[in-house]
């Protein structure tokens, strides 16, 4: 029961994936069609767009919650690719908390980044 739940969840955060992935494709690389995200004109990755865009709370929330979906999703992948090799119950520990403990790690430092850009 409690792994159907987890599947549901890695399925979710895939289509969540695919909505942020395609805000932030759209936001990037098809912004000089629209120039929707590039209030100072030019480029989507010119300095004064970047800094304009983290100052706006909506992208920096929009960043850290695709961050979160694609650690759970790439994680809950790897951590299920490696359980059909078929080690033993210690070693399905071992990589559950490898993974858990990284994952909160690397979700940790890529929130600060996005706060820490907000900030600036």
């Amino acid at each position: 029961m409690r792994e159907a739940q987890f599947w549901t969840w890695h399925v979710l955060a895939g289509v969540v994936i695919l909505v942020l992935g395609g805000l932030h494709m759209i936001t990037m690389h098809l912004d000089g069609l629209w120039g929707l995200f590039s209030p100072f004109g030019g480029s989507a990755i010119a300095w004064d767009n970047v800094a304009e865009r983290s100052r706006q709370i909506i992208f920096p929330i929009l960043y850290i919650l695709l961050l979160g979906v694609a650690l759970f999703h790439g994680f809950y992948g790897l951590r299920n690719i490696l359980f059909e090799l078929g080690c033993g119950k210690g070693v399905r520990s071992l990589i559950n908390f490898v993974l858990v403990a990284g994952g909160l790690v690397l979700f940790a430092y890529g929130s600060w980044a996005a706060i820490a850009a907000h900030a600036v």
